[in-house]
This record gives C-alpha cells, structure tokens and sequence, in this order.
C-alpha cells in the first residue's frame, strides 16, 4: 500500500470520525447554547436534531452527486460546506441562525459521507484483503467520534467556550482540503449525466419529513395528529419519488439496484443495526448519569472500554471472522451477540454499579456491533455496479441513520411508557431496562433477517466483501 493511500484512507476516516462527533460533541454544551441565544427547553433539542434531519434528508442526493460529479469532487464540496456551517453555527447570535448553521452542517456531512466510501473503494476495491481492512478502520472511526465527541464537548465547553464545539471543524476541515488533492484518486470524475434535481428534492423532501416526524414523535406523542400528518407526508413525498423514477431515463435512484443480490438485505441488516445500538449507547448514558450518578467526565471514561473493543474488533477481528466464515455467519453472528449483551444489560439495577450492572453487557454488545458492522457495509456497497458505488454508499448511509433515529424515537417512547419520565431512581431504571429489552428484540430481529434474505455467494470467504 503506497504513502499516499495510507493518507487518504486516513482522510476518509477522519471524515467518519467528524460526520460521527458532531452528533455527540454538543451535548455537555446544550445548556450553555440555550441561556445564549434563547432557546426554550423544548426547542433547544433541535440543535441536534437539525443536523440530524439534514443529514438524513440529503445523503442519498449526496450518494448520486458523487456518482455524477465525482466522489473527489463532491468529497471536497462537502468539507466546504460543513466548514461554512460550522463557521455559522459558531458565530450564530440567534436561535434561528444556529438551526441554520446546524442545518448546513448536516448537508456537508451527506456530502461527505458517501463520497468517502466510494473513494474508499477506489482506493482498495481491487485488493481485497485489503479493503477488508479499510473497512475496518473506516468502521472503528464512527465509535472513535461517538466517544470523542462526549469528551471535547466537555472540555471545549468549560475551558474555552461553546462556539468551539461548531469551530473546531475549522481548522480540521482546512487541513484535509489541502491534503485531498494529493491523497485521493482522481478516478469516478464527472460522467456528464444530468442530476435528477425533482428526485432529489422528492427523496429529501421526504426522508426529512420522516426523520422529523420520528424525532419530534416523542415529545409531541406517537398518536398526536401532527405526527400522523407529518408521516403522511413524508408517505406521500416517497411515493411520488418512486413514481418519478420508474419514468426518468436518468433518475437520482435506479430502481432496479435492489435487485442485486445482497443489496436490500444488507441495507435492512444495516437499519436493524442501527436501531438497535444507538439506543444502547443513548440510555447507558442516561443510566451511568442519572442512576448511578456519573457526571459528564466519568460518564465517558466509562464508555471507554467498550469504543476501545468495538475499534479492537473491527480492525482486528471482524476482518479474520468475515474471511474465515463469510460475511453471512459474520453478521448473523455480530446480531445475536448484540442482542446477547442488550438482554445483560436490561439487567441493570437501581442500586447496581459500573462494573457488575454496565461493563459485562457493553462489552458483548461492543463485540457483537464491530462483528456485524464491516461484512454489512462491505456487502451492501460491493453489491452494487461500479459506476453507482456512491449511491449505494449513500443508500447504505441512509439505512443506518434512519434506523438510528427510528430506533431511538421508538426505544425513547418504550422507556417513557415504563418509568423513563420519572426523576425516581427505580422508575428510570425500570425504564432503560425495557428500553434495553427492546432494542435487544430488534438485533434478533436483524439476525433473522440476515440469515433468511443473505445470501452467500460461492466464493471465497476472504474475496466474498469484494464479490
């Protein structure tokens, strides 16, 4: 592997490691940005949900326009983005200028996020060993930003002040710019096919009314009309831009893409997924700080060990058990002990403590996450022609964050319903508890979708993320 490939697949993961922290580095900074610029308790949780929906919203659009423009291109375009919104978002002097600037940041990150698989593949597509491990750097990222963004918040907040938590990208953003055009193939440059512009406004359109109906769910109530009215919506919007891509010569989503063997399958393995396990990591969170008592700091030391074994496992284990058994058993496997390890953690007690009540059951689901993450990804992007490797990345991109917002909107409700709005102890445990219990359905769930719909491919387990 040249110099010049290790850059950019460094590059690439600091792209997932960014996408990834700027969902968690705002939350120790949330209270300070809400007596700054006036935001109500209920609005203010739309500093992370703006970012949110607009991610949501725009990665497959941002999956074509790498396909369409160039991924080095649109890789590019995105820094610049997320660095406009960022530089907003830190100098916002108003509530609305904030949601905007969080808004743009997630428009970036779409942007940026399909773009850097499908580099990634151009990069190590044609080894497949080591694409394997790319995969699992590339994969290690996400958990890495999760982690690292609970502490830099934390840190920037009380030593420098909150507009850092949005600036920092800055000078991170300027960085890899400089570093792109040197480190990133220039191969999958403009193709000259039109952007399906009605098709991208349809599915964003659509998907943001879905994320928004699904974040917004929990706090206005799943039976209240504006949810329903919001769902319909987003119902409608997704019909029409599935009518309006049977008819276009060149549409934003060729249809017939979920035909290739593996694609649908592990895109749906890959909305269980991430049902299941950011709920997990939401409400062990809550339970070390609001049960047992952690503040911040010590709250995200405990989440330590296991973003250490989820990184351990996709960079040194998930790629031998993917090539030793096939990317099938491997992710049938990852699910079932990420249920294993959701059902200990339902174990929790009022009274418990970290050690006996948190690390046995985070560790396993740790195990089974980094088990079932890279064969789903690799096989949901491999699946797909060459020439649409950016949509399936944005495809692939899409299941995974709207399984996290559908999973955690759903799992949100499920604690409420048992105990999870209380301030007792032994209410809200009770509540995580059967959060924990159904999260834990939701990974068995995957596992049973990935051994019925899977299929494995008759080659050999070391080429089969490559096929």
């Amino acid at each position: 592997m040249s110099s010049n490939r290790w850059v950019g697949l460094a590059l690439i993961a600091a792209a997932q490691f960014i996408v990834i922290m700027d969902t968690s580095i705002i939350g120790v900074a949330l209270p300070e940005i809400g007596a700054d610029l006036g935001f109500s308790p209920e609005s203010l949780s739309w500093v992370f949900n703006a970012y949110v929906v607009a991610l949501g919203g725009l990665l497959l659009l941002g999956g074509k326009l790498s396909d369409v423009l160039g991924a080095r291109r649109v890789f590019s375009l995105g820094w610049v983005v997320l660095i406009a919104g960022s530089l907003l978002a830190g100098l916002a002097g108003n509530e609305a200028t904030e949601l905007a600037g969080r808004a743009i940041q997630g428009a970036g990150s779409a942007l940026i996020a399909p773009s850097a698989l499908t580099l990634l593949f151009l990069l190590f597509g044609s080894t497949p060993g080591e694409l394997t491990k790319a995969l699992a750097l590339y994969g290690a990222a996400a958990p890495a930003g999760g982690t690292a963004g609970v502490f830099l918040g934390g840190v920037i907040t009380e030593y420098l002040s909150w507009p850092w938590v949005f600036l920092v990208n800055v000078p991170v953003a300027l960085l890899i710019l400089a570093l792109v055009p040197s480190a990133m193939p220039a191969g999958g440059a403009a193709d000259g096919r039109r952007v399906d512009v009605l098709g991208g406004v349809l599915v964003t359109a659509g998907l943001g009314a879905a994320v928004y109906a699904v974040v917004e769910a929990p706090v206005v109530g799943w039976g209240a009309g504006r949810t329903w009215l919001w769902l319909a919506g987003a119902a409608v919007l997704l019909v029409a831009f599935v009518a309006s891509q049977a008819r276009r010569a060149e549409p934003l989503l060729r249809l017939g893409i979920f035909r290739a063997p593996n694609l649908a399958a592990a895109n749906l393995a890959q909305v269980l997924l991430g049902a299941a396990w950011i709920p997990m990591w939401f409400f062990l969170n809550l339970y070390l700080q609001q049960v047992l008592g952690f503040s911040a700091f010590p709250s995200g030391a405990a989440l330590l060990p296991m973003t250490g074994l989820i990184m351990l496992g996709m960079v040194v284990l998930a790629p031998r058990v993917t090539a030793a058994v096939g990317a099938k058993a491997a992710t049938v496997a990852g699910l079932l002990l990420l249920a294993a390890g959701m059902g200990w953690l339902s174990l929790v007690d009022a009274d418990g403590s970290f050690v006996v009540d948190v690390l046995p059951g985070s560790l396993v689901a740790a195990l089974g996450m980094s088990l079932a993450f890279i064969p789903t990804l690799g096989t949901a992007i491999s699946a797909a022609r060459p020439d649409e490797g950016g949509l399936a990345s944005g495809i692939v991109n899409t299941s995974y964050q709207v399984g996290s917002a559908l999973g955690l909107a759903i799992m949100t409700a499920v604690a409420a319903a048992h105990g999870a709005g209380a301030t007792d102890p032994r209410a809200l445990t009770d509540g995580y508890s059967a959060a924990f219990v159904g999260a834990a359905i939701v990974a068995l769930a995957g596992a049973l979708a990935a051994a019925t719909l899977l299929r494995k491919d008759p080659v050999r387990p070391e080429v089969e993320l490559a096929a």
